[in-house]
């Protein structure tokens, strides 16, 4: 047997791919908002596992749910029905007023199947070379056909030819997809995220979802809203764009739905519901019973502890107590968002703050390089909340004091 090959001394985990810029610190295990490194140190949660931990860690339900499910059955493949898949599409279709539902394992694999469906529509009405519109700082995933959806020159950057097919707009720019629809027949759907995460905590506005709903019905196109990372409660509704009083036709989602189980799911309306048959689109592992059973389980727990309301209630705490200790900050640009998905974005980029917030007890994130995201479990209480923007409040201040701000 051939022996492993040395390891660099300089890499923790030598034999993994260099992929992320992780901190010096590996995570051992947690109780609710409260997670504890290998060496005892104590966190308080205010990333959820990047929007994921809905019912923060070790939640008593879950943990029998998931073991109990793992002592029947984890996997059977999609050969056979799944209860299960019928039980949580059931629930989706409920809260979102939509019709169907198709079950992989990551928002990625979602958005795949929103793209295709999209395709697919275009070719069946057609059009040789549908075309979908997409945003300025869009993030949809790192496959070639959703890094080429995404907005982001430096994450496409070495990943070239990019997919074509895609019509690119600002946000919160009506007049943009009116401009759109007077000029390109070829397009079948607009995508966009109903607040861009990855892109920096962008909401798109209540007035330009209703308008784009309108100018979708009348050009025929697929709305189609991806809410991997604000569905699922974060924003204080089921969905971010229920905030609008609309639907729309396809909602990739993941993220949230399994809290911490890989769960990944496309809802569809009448619309996009008869697109994909059998043989058009497809996944192993996608909707098995184990995850099922974590969906299953998050969304009752999440119904009977009234965790929309909580994020709703919590959220406004959280941005009040950070609009408190940083309002009057010159550095501050804004402190935006909705329940518990918060961005405070500074006038400077600010990932150093990552490092020094986990050495401080808090763990964060810093997306397009400015924004301070805040996507803790939705279980968060209001006394947490408040820690967090303590522990925050002071780390920005002496941050903004000592760095130079951008030109």
């Amino acid at each position: 047997m051939t022996a492993a090959p040395a390891a660099p001394a300089t890499r923790p985990m030598p034999h993994v791919l260099d992929t992320y810029g992780r901190l010096p610190f590996a995570l051992s295990h947690g109780r609710g908002c409260q997670v504890w490194d290998t060496e005892g140190r104590e966190y308080l949660d205010a990333l959820g596992g990047i929007a994921v931990n809905t019912l923060g860690h070790a939640h008593p339900r879950l943990v029998a749910a998931i073991a109990d499910q793992a002592g029947k059955l984890i996997h059977t493949s999609n050969y056979y029905q799944v209860p299960l898949q019928e039980q949580l599409a059931a629930k989706l279709c409920e809260f979102s007023g939509l019709a169907g539902a198709f079950f992989c394992n990551s928002g990625l694999e979602a958005n795949e199947a929103a793209i295709k469906i999209a395709r697919k529509i275009g070719h069946d009405r057609g059009i040789e070379t549908p075309e979908i519109v997409v945003y300025e700082r869009a993030f949809h995933g790192r496959s070639i056909a959703t890094l080429s959806a995404t907005g982001n020159p430096k994450v496409q950057a070495g990943f070239g030819p990019l997919v074509p097919g895609f019509v690119r707009v600002p946000l919160n720019d009506l007049d943009a997809i009116r401009a759109v629809a007077a000029s390109n027949k070829n397009v079948t759907a607009v995508f966009l995220e109903t607040i861009q995460g990855e892109g920096g905590v962008n909401p798109a506005r209540i007035e330009y979802l209703q308008g784009l709903r309108q100018i979708c019905d009348e050009q025929g196109w697929l709305l189609m809203l991806d809410e991997v990372q604000c569905g699922i409660g974060r924003t204080g509704k089921w969905f971010a764009h229920q905030w609008a009083g609309i639907r729309p036709d396809v909602m990739p989602l993941a993220k949230g739905l399994g809290s911490g189980v890989p769960v990944g799911a496309v809802v569809v309306g009448e619309r996009a519901l008869k697109v994909l048959g059998p043989g058009n689109h497809g996944s192993t592992f996608g909707g098995n019973p184990l995850a099922m059973r974590a969906g299953v389980e998050t969304l009752a727990v999440m119904e009977e502890d009234r965790l929309l309301d909580n994020a709703a209630k919590v959220g406004a705490v959280l941005s009040a107590a950070l609009t408190r200790e940083l309002g009057k900050e010159a550095g501050l640009v804004e402190i935006r968002g909705a329940g518990l998905m918060i961005g405070v974005e500074l006038d400077r980029p600010c990932g150093a703050l990552v490092g020094r917030a986990a050495e401080a007890g808090l763990l964060i994130s810093v997306t397009a390089d400015r924004v301070i995201r805040l996507v803790p479990p939705l279980i968060i209480t209001a006394a947490e909340a408040e820690r967090v923007a303590a522990i925050l409040g002071p780390l920005v201040r002496k941050f903004l004091a000592e760095a130079p701000a951008a030109a």
